[in-house]
């Protein structure tokens, strides 16, 4: 097998569905050429710049509506394991921030519903978020075997919670995704040292793509897409503006870092893989 490559889809959402779904289209024709290809686009791509209760009317149910159809058809034409981010799924009387991973062959091979809700005050623009309000937290740990490499799914604000992590590691994550819509206050001043963190922690390749610039509800969000080496180096970047960044998946690094500084080993702290219940 070639040496696969990880990409990260930087872009800002417009307010609507087919908006978004022509730009992801635009922005997946800007794609190396290597496969096999893993490919991830932020946190609420499809309609990020609407606002939560927009979202929660453009829920789709599970395996139905434009936006899946669309993704599916996209992995299949471009060859490529596409992870649509978060899209809203209908979940009762709120909706579910769900991370959809599509194979080349178009079949949905996973789903994470984000675990961790976005309930503080910043100092910006929008002053306070609530998604608890309109999002119903995940309650489980989702990995998948992509045959190259098993992958851990996670998104934005999980990253401030490292037993998750953790626990994605015990499982056999070699790569963590954070699909991301990180605000403009808070990247400026942990996005660079977390993601870094947790990939030097867990000893695995984290793939963080983020929306970047102001949406139209006002929210303003950081950039800075990255690939990170389970040594905790920024392997590849892109500060602001929409684009791509890409970087290979060098499983030999990864073995070797494991084997030099065994911590998966040697900790002597176990994490459980349960999770609290609703809020």
């Amino acid at each position: 097998m070639t040496q696969p490559l990880l990409s990260a889809v930087q872009l800002s959402s417009f307010k609507t569905p087919t908006e978004n779904l022509a730009l992801l289209e635009r922005l997946l024709k800007q794609l190396p050429e290597q496969r096999p290809q893993l490919v991830v686009v932020p946190e609420a791509f499809s309609c990020f710049g609407a606002g939560d209760k927009a979202q929660l009317e453009m829920a789709e149910p599970m395996g139905e509506g434009p936006v899946q159809q669309r993704l599916s058809e996209l992995a299949k034409q471009h060859q490529v394991y596409l992870v649509g981010g978060t899209i809203p799924l209908q979940a009762g009387e709120r909706f579910a921030a769900a991370s959809l991973c599509y194979g080349p062959d178009g079949q949905c091979l996973a789903r994470y519903d984000k675990i961790h809700l976005f309930d503080v005050d910043v100092p910006d623009n929008t002053r306070q978020y609530r998604e608890s309000k309109w999002t119903r937290p995940g309650g489980s740990i989702v990995t998948i075997d992509l045959g190259f490499a098993v992958v851990g799914m996670a998104v934005c604000y999980d990253l401030r919670f490292p037993e998750l992590f953790k626990a994605l590691r015990a499982k056999g994550a070699d790569i963590i995704l954070l699909p991301s819509a990180f605000t403009e206050v808070t990247g400026a001043a942990h996005w660079h040292p977390l993601v870094r963190a947790r990939a030097i922690e867990q000893q695995v390749y984290m793939l963080a793509p983020n929306q970047y610039g102001e949406a139209a509800n006002g929210r303003r969000t950081y950039g800075h897409s990255m690939i990170v080496d389970p040594w905790g180096e920024v392997v590849a970047e892109q500060a602001d503006g929409e684009g791509i960044v890409s970087a290979y998946f060098d499983k030999e690094k990864l073995a070797h870092i494991r084997a030099q500084m065994p911590v998966a080993e040697q900790t002597r702290l176990t994490v459980s893989a349960n999770v609290n219940e609703d809020v």
